[in-house]
């Protein structure tokens, strides 16, 4: 009779287990059919977010990665505008070639140029997306939450979705994220691999933006450093080793009464030491917004950290990534550079609306996160008010920390919520739903796009510079043009006064310190400033550079006085811009 009850209990176990199993291999079918969805998803959604009109800096990546092919050498100087002796750092060259080729490809196989590099952008589009995804999924093992905290993180990045190296650092620094909070949770030495390769495809691909790469392991390191003190009890520790070496002198005398009160006293310390531990543990199970834990893998890191700050070293432009960021900062155009400006919320709805969201999250919940987490946010609020186009930092980042916090939330409150919806979302109807609403999002963000071109004709001097190059000698004439089209005229073969490399006008890079600190050079973007804003004499400055011929947008400063100055004789006009020959 016993061995038939165990053999019925013994039944209903082996029963029980398979139960068990099918339902999480139904759970995994169900997360893989969900991850599938979602990679359509995201892809429909980043090609609508793709501009088709490229931004100024494309142009000029590919006239200098054209330059760098064929001359196979990095000479650093400037090439293309008509000053001359100007040395130039070439910040983001790989990127430069890398965007020349794929240009040339283009006309190579007939689509255009322009043509080859939107589908570029739109891969690469693609694939921060689908990057972020992971990311997300890996810390926050939420793939619901995961996909639409990747449809908000993308959308806050639709304004620097664009053929330029952002795009593509963008992607290595989530990877750099992925990869150190893997290394921590596997001890996989593979990581770390990958993590001291992506600080050498950063140096090349854009070596602003190298330093950053450090900044990203700080919150890991400061928590670590901050909870090795924290368990070090240096309070107990420090007096328990005062009072044993104080005992070795009290026992050299052989005051054995002194001794006895010595020990007892050591005691007392040793006891006081473990229940302060104990009272830690407590403290960090029922921690109520911080989560404060040593992670023993994060030394490795420091490892990283410190042989990483040499693989600035491996590209062929010296020590550009060490000192490109810091030049940049000491100058002006800083200040003059809408992306460089500070964010001033109230004109940035946007960004308004998300700090909100974080503030409320963590105020009004009882959501908790790792300091590393807080760090991390302080940092990137930090930077996004330093600068406008740190804000995608934020976005990035903070999405990522915001996806783990939502999840912890719905743990608590909603265990079942996210599994019935990924359950809901895999079936066909729950598929066609989905993909509806994805692609009626997607049509919204395309809407606007629909009709624009590859080259923004309003923007950029087409038809003007077909004029110049059919009628002026471009090998002999001074043309004073504007900022945001230099680019594009540089492009087409004509030298330029200015363009967006606005590092290669300013004294920072193209002078010498002198012994007060400050560089001796030649300030070209700041003589522009003022000219282009009548913020000193116009005829001045055309005189300083001597200037020959003016490009000029119809609707600006400039344009208003030399349209009255008989020194200037109008050769060309369009709705947007018109040539002037000054007569020196």
């Amino acid at each position: 009779m016993k061995e038939a009850n165990e053999n019925n209990i013994n039944e209903k176990d082996i029963g029980i287990k398979e139960i068990n199993e099918k339902r999480e291999k139904k759970k995994k079918e169900t997360k893989i059919k969900f991850h599938v969805l979602a990679f359509f998803c995201i892809l429909i959604f980043c090609f609508s977010l793709t501009p088709i009109t490229f931004q100024n800096d494309t142009y000029y990546s590919i006239a200098i990665g054209e330059h760098i092919v064929e001359t196979k050498t990095i000479d650093m100087q400037d090439s293309f505008s008509w000053h001359e002796n100007l040395p130039y750092t070439y910040p983001h060259w790989l990127y430069d070639v890398g965007t020349y080729l794929v240009y040339n490809l283009g006309e190579t196989i007939g689509i255009s140029g322009f043509c080859a590099l939107y589908i570029s952008t739109i891969l690469l589009a693609m694939i921060l997306g689908l990057t972020i995804y992971y990311t997300a999924n890996k810390l926050c093992k939420n793939p619901v939450v995961s996909l639409l905290l990747t449809f908000v993180i993308m959308y806050l990045l639709k304004d620097f979705i664009t053929a330029r190296a952002q795009l593509v650092t963008y992607i290595l620094f989530v990877l750099t994220v992925l990869f150190i909070e893997q290394f921590i949770k596997t001890k996989k030495k593979r990581y770390i691999v990958y993590l001291l390769i992506i600080p050498i495809l950063i140096a090349n691909l854009h070596c602003a933006v190298w330093p950053f790469y450090f900044v990203l392991f700080l919150p890991y390191i400061a928590e670590y450093l901050l909870a090795t003190i924290n368990d070090a009890y240096l309070y107990y520790t420090l007096r328990i080793k005062w009072k044993e070496w104080r005992l070795k002198r009290i026992t050299k005398k052989g005051d054995v009464e002194k001794i006895g009160k010595k020990q007892e006293e050591i005691a007392h310390l040793q006891l006081d030491k473990e229940n302060a531990i104990k009272m830690t543990e407590k403290r960090r199970e029922k921690a109520y917004k911080v989560i404060f834990k040593k992670e023993k893998a994060v030394k490795w890191l420091i490892l990283v950290v410190i042989i990483s700050i040499f693989t600035g070293l491996l590209t062929p432009l010296g020590t550009v990534p060490y000192t490109y960021l810091i030049k940049t900062m000491q100058g002006n155009t800083v200040n003059n550079i809408s992306e460089h400006q500070p964010l001033v919320l109230i004109r940035n709805t946007t960004m308004l609306f998300v700090f909100a969201i974080y503030i409320l999250l963590l105020i009004f919940t009882d959501t908790k996160a790792k300091l590393r987490d807080f760090f991390m946010i302080a940092g990137l609020t930090l930077l996004a008010f330093m600068s406008i186009r740190h804000t995608a930092l934020f976005a990035i980042f903070g999405g990522l920390i915001f996806a783990k916090l939502v999840t912890t939330l719905i743990e608590k409150y909603d265990k079942d919520g996210t599994e019935n919806l990924m359950k809901f979302t895999t079936t066909f109807l729950g598929k066609i739903l989905t993909i509806l609403i994805v692609i009626l999002l997607s049509v919204l963000m395309y809407r606007n796009k629909i009709g624009n071109k590859y080259v923004n004709t309003s923007s950029y001097p087409v038809e003007a510079s077909d004029y110049i190059l059919e009628n002026l000698d471009i090998e002999n004439i001074r043309l004073f043009n504007e900022y945001n089209y230099g680019s594009y005229l540089l492009f087409r073969g004509i030298p330029v006064f200015i363009d967006s490399r606005a590092d290669l006008y300013s004294p920072e890079f193209n002078g010498v310190k002198n012994a007060e600190g400050k560089y001796d050079g030649r300030d070209i973007f700041s003589d522009y400033i003022n000219t282009s804003t009548i913020g000193t004499y116009y005829e001045d400055e055309m005189e300083k550079y001597n200037i020959t011929h003016v490009i000029i947008g119809k609707k600006t400063k400039l344009n208003m006085f030399l349209s009255r100055d008989d020194n200037y004789i109008e050769l060309y006009a369009d709705n947007d811009f018109v040539i002037y020959q000054r007569n020196s």
